[in-house]
């Protein structure tokens, strides 16, 4: 690999000769491939044997694997059961168990594209919990949605803002995540862009979009909040200065992590910084920085809302029943597409209509087409589906894949005419309308694969 020499004069002198030794070696090896499994869909999933999977020690879902799969011909992948996730992110799963409150919660995954960080926040937040999903990009904001969608919990708001967007809003967070876009040298062994790309400049260019990116958004987090902080990235720069700015300048104070110290993982390299690195070659991941704050500065941000709902006239005859215990449910419709919240959901969605750029609130049922709402394909990975409203027709691998190409499919001459759900393992990947000569697709465009290779051996990374 062929490091810029900055970097590597920076880096040496950062870590130490030994450590450095260490980590230039493991940036030569191979990344390690690892998957989170959906709790929330596979209650009792197991990792295909021949991938000789390895636990991911800080996460309970999380599996190392022994070879990358081609996980885009996975139908179960498709079906949101598991997560294609970097093991050292799920050390986020670690923290979140020590630091984060038992009560109800509002949170933030403030820089959250693609998804990773956001679902697995998901998974631990206590029920009745409120998690906003932000990406700035808008382009990534959009695979952060369909992988939020696909992931299949309601209580979830998509937006597409900036982080000063947030300060308009009164949000109050618990909780907020901010996974800082960063200069990447944690990427190195993946990307080759990254390596392309760096420059010492452009390190203290990701320094000072970092501070503002937190700068703006600590008005929206609570007094005694917690902030989790973390980077791609190894330079001292973008990860203990920042955090040591974060304490001086803003108010706050770091939270001691326990861990494990098999584990291999660095401490932040201050004495003022109770942070976690994981390098490569030292420990199994990629380059990651975390830390955890607990905001000690007087809190200025409104108090969220509670207000009651708008009674929205929507006709919910033409998808009676699509959802479990419908009477919980606020409809909205917005671009002719019909939303599902959840009563807890809407008063703050209610709240922010107006001021946040919303992709996605609760479950997306369908789009009105004239007196019909024909289902939209999200609806078909929601966890809160009621499959008995639909005819349900369990399909082959080739036709699974068929489908997620978005292409014609045959259902057996029995299958009644009308909205059919598919399902692929018992798992739903999608729906279609099947008009008797023919079955029309319903996946979406955007989420269709585009590869028409089919492999000889059909993918088996988990087992149900």
């Amino acid at each position: 690999m062929n490091l810029p020499k900055d970097f590597i004069i920076q880096t040496r002198e950062l870590l130490g000769e030994e450590r450095f030794t260490l980590l230039e070696k493991g940036l030569e090896m191979a990344p390690s491939t690892s998957i989170r499994f959906n709790p929330f869909k596979v209650s009792s999933a197991s990792v295909s044997t021949a991938l000789a999977p390895q636990q991911v020690p800080w996460c309970n879902e999380g599996y190392y694997l022994s070879e990358r799969p081609n996980f885009t011909f996975d139908p179960l992948f498709h079906a949101g059961c598991y997560y294609v996730q970097e093991a050292s992110s799920m050390f986020l799963y670690h923290v979140l168990k020590q630091v984060m409150p038992h009560q109800p919660l509002m949170a933030l995954d403030l820089c959250a594209a693609p998804g990773g960080k956001t679902t697995l926040l998901r998974t631990l937040l206590p029920n009745e919990s409120i998690l906003f999903a932000n990406e700035a990009i808008y382009n990534r904001a959009n695979i952060l949605v369909e992988n939020i969608e696909k992931f299949g919990h309601s209580d979830v708001i998509v937006t597409n803002n900036y982080a000063a967007d947030y300060k308009k809003t009164g949000l109050a967070f618990d909780l907020i995540v901010a996974d800082v876009p960063c200069s990447g040298e944690g990427m190195f062994r993946k990307d080759e862009g990254a390596i392309n790309q760096w420059s010492s400049q452009y390190v203290e260019k990701c320094q000072q979009l970092q501070s503002e990116i937190v700068s703006d958004i600590w008005h929206n987090l609570k007094e005694d909040g917690i902030l989790i902080y973390s980077t791609c990235t190894f330079n001292a720069l973008e990860n203990e200065e920042n955090v040591e700015w974060i304490i001086d300048e803003l108010g706050a104070e770091c939270i001691d992590i326990e861990v494990d110290s098999n584990w291999n993982i660095t401490p932040a390299l201050s004495n003022k910084v109770k942070g976690y690195r994981f390098l490569p070659g030292i420990s199994k991941g990629e380059g990651l920085f975390m830390c955890a704050l607990r905001k000690t500065s007087e809190h200025h941000a409104r108090a969220n809302k509670t207000k009651k709902s708008k009674q929205n006239n929507i006709n919910t005859k033409s998808f009676d029943n699509w959802l479990q215990s419908q009477s919980s449910y606020s409809f909205i419709e917005k671009n002719e597409k019909i939303m599902a919240l959840p009563q807890l959901l809407t008063p703050v969605y209610e709240q922010v209509a107006n001021q946040l750029r919303i992709l996605h609130a609760g479950i997306t049922l369908g789009t009105q087409k004239g007196k019909s709402l024909i289902p939209h394909p999200s609806l078909a990975f929601s966890t809160q589906i009621n499959r008995q409203a639909f005819c349900n027709e369990e399909v082959p691998y080739q036709q699974a894949i068929s489908f997620l190409r978005k292409e014609a499919i045959t259902l057996s001459p029995e299958t009644p005419k009308g909205i059919v759900l598919i399902t692929y393992n018992n798992q739903p990947i999608g729906f279609v309308n099947n008009l008797g000569n023919r079955a029309n697709n319903l996946y979406s465009n955007e989420w269709k694969i585009k590869s028409g290779y089919l492999p000889e051996v059909i993918p088996s990374v988990i087992t149900l």
